[in-house]
């Protein structure tokens, strides 16, 4: 099996190209993932290249810009090629087939920030509060036959 899924924040703006044959579109940029560490432990980042075909590429080029938080969904593929000294140079590339936006630029600044304080508070002072009942809900006051 060859599966990977990863979250992260893009470094940089993805870069798009088109094939020479079909004009399909390629797009490809990096993600910056926080490697697990124990407690104690300097932070470590790790930083996949991720490349994308088709209309998601397109989307990628449209939609996406560094620092922007995403979900990729795919495989891992290897490969090498000589550089211009002649030394052999390993790559290793995750190919999506599903990338997520987790983070939207439109988002107006003040819900954004409502957003991303409620994210990173404890799980006790993220639970939602209600003012009211909605209509449709009503108080049951007998006992549930389950």
């Amino acid at each position: 099996m060859n599966s990977v899924q990863l979250i992260g924040r893009l470094t940089r703006d993805p870069e798009v190209r088109y094939t020479a044959s079909s004009q399909m579109a390629v797009a490809t940029f990096t993600v910056a993932i926080d490697r697990p560490t124990r407690a104690g432990s300097e932070r470590q980042t790790d930083f996949p290249r991720i490349t994308v075909f088709g209309k998601q590429a397109e989307n990628c080029e449209k939609y996406l810009a560094k620092g922007r938080r995403v979900a990729v969904e795919g495989r891992i593929q290897t490969g090498s090629y000589q550089n211009k000294n002649g030394d052999t140079v390993y790559t290793t590339d995750i190919v999506a087939n599903r990338v997520e936006f987790l983070d939207w630029g439109d988002r107006p600044k003040g819900e954004a920030e409502r957003f991303g304080s409620q994210a990173a508070a404890p799980q006790s002072q993220a639970e939602p509060v209600f003012d009211e009942m909605p209509d449709s809900f009503q108080a049951i006051e007998e006992d549930v036959p389950f």
